[in-house]
């Protein structure tokens, strides 16, 4: 028995695409035999209007027509978003193999060789039939998956801070990519002279990275870290390190950068694990900004246990800059793959000390050419006053 037809399945819908009548009524009734709802087209041009009516899970179509070939009509249909899993069978009386490789360069998914023998017929209709079926449900599966992953997103979208006014103005952007990845930020005052300021990047994507991302951020804001001096970097990651051991974390690791900023002082301190330095960049007397990286070696959280950190300090002048970020906003190629990479995102920051975070990001989404990015994207804007 036919497993499609079952009353309790819909018919599938096939859509024979000839200009021969006699054709025509042999592939319809022997589709018909077999369970499906059949549709008749007898050109290329009405194919492709019926085709995009009825939304079709297998097309049977003839390579030579008037007006249009089947090979045209295979190109189009293909370029429908709406038809993408359709299952396209080129009907040709050409047995060569250069014929068989330009109809599958165009799109078909198989082929009949005329004169159609019934029995081939129904064997290739009912795989091409199962692929579509398999294509539609990796379709039902990608949207919960992507619907899944904007959730999550929002999630942590949700977890982040908001800007922060008065003493220091600081401002912020999250863009998560495709995938979600594990970026995370956070900041706040230790006490009301010591702001706490970090971003982490969890390796990989999905929620297997951004999970991780989160435990951190809640850790950390909790102050639960056991024996740890918060106003000291080193000692933070130090307890990150031997809390978040990758073998420990499904092979997860993360890099971060922390400070801790003394405002009464004017003083930061900071330590690095694997993280992009934080740019720096302070007003000078020649007019030209001075642009300090901010790091410190260190391995990334999670990758040897007996890693040792440690802490820089840096005097901030008045008028200065600090910018933390994850590699999303440098590590891509621009649009004739060349990389952009950190040099030129930093010179791009010293080129314009004045402007703001959207400013900056859509300098960014001008080089690589989208809205939608491979890795999340953070950036902190520190202004010191």
């Amino acid at each position: 028995m036919n497993p499609f037809s079952y009353s309790n399945f819909p018919m599938p819908k096939v859509l024979v695409i000839d200009d021969d009548p006699t054709i025509q009524l042999l592939l319809k009734k022997a589709l018909h035999k077999q369970g499906y709802e059949v549709f008749l087209a007898h050109d290329g041009d009405e194919g492709i209007l019926k085709a995009q009516q009825i939304q079709p899970a297998l097309i049977i179509c003839d390579w030579v027509m008037p007006k249009i070939d089947g090979l045209e009509v295979c190109r189009r249909i293909k370029s429908d978003p709406k038809l993408t899993t359709t299952f396209f069978i080129l009907v040709t009386a050409k047995g060569t193999v250069e014929d068989r490789v330009e109809g599958l360069d165009t799109g078909a998914d198989d082929f009949l060789t005329k004169p159609i023998e019934l029995d081939e017929l129904q064997a290739r209709v009912r795989a091409g039939l199962r692929l579509h079926q398999l294509s539609q449900d990796l379709q039902t599966q990608k949207k919960i998956l992507e619907l899944e992953l904007t959730e999550a997103a929002e999630y942590v979208r949700s977890l982040l801070p908001s800007p922060l006014q008065g003493k220091v103005t600081l401002n912020s952007r999250f863009i998560p990519s495709r995938l979600l990845g594990g970026d995370c930020f956070d900041y706040y005052w230790l006490d009301p002279d010591f702001l706490v300021i970090y971003l982490l990047d969890v390796s990989g994507h999905g929620l297997g990275a951004a999970l991780p991302s989160i435990s951190v951020l809640n850790m950390l804001r909790s102050q639960s870290l056991p024996d740890v001096n918060f106003y000291r970097p080193h000692d933070v990651l130090r307890a990150l390190n031997e809390t978040f051991q990758m073998n420990r974390q499904n092979e997860k690791y993360f890099t971060i950068w922390y400070g801790v900023y003394n405002h009464s002082k004017r003083q930061l301190a900071y330590a690095s694990a694997g993280h992009p330095p934080a740019i720096l960049i302070s007003p000078s007397t020649n007019g030209y900004p001075q642009v300090k990286r901010l790091k410190t070696p260190g391995l990334p959280i999670g990758v040897l246990a007996d890693t040792t950190f440690i802490s820089d300090r840096q005097e901030i002048p008045k008028g200065s800059q600090l910018y933390i970020f994850s590699d999303g906003t440098f590590d891509f190629r621009e649009a004739r793959e060349h990389a952009w990479g950190l040099d030129a995102f930093a010179h791009q920051l010293a080129s314009y000390p004045t402007a703001d975070l959207d400013q900056i990001l859509e300098a960014i989404k001008q080089r690589t050419y989208t809205e939608l990015f491979n890795d999340d994207l953070s950036l902190l804007q520190v202004k010191f006053d």
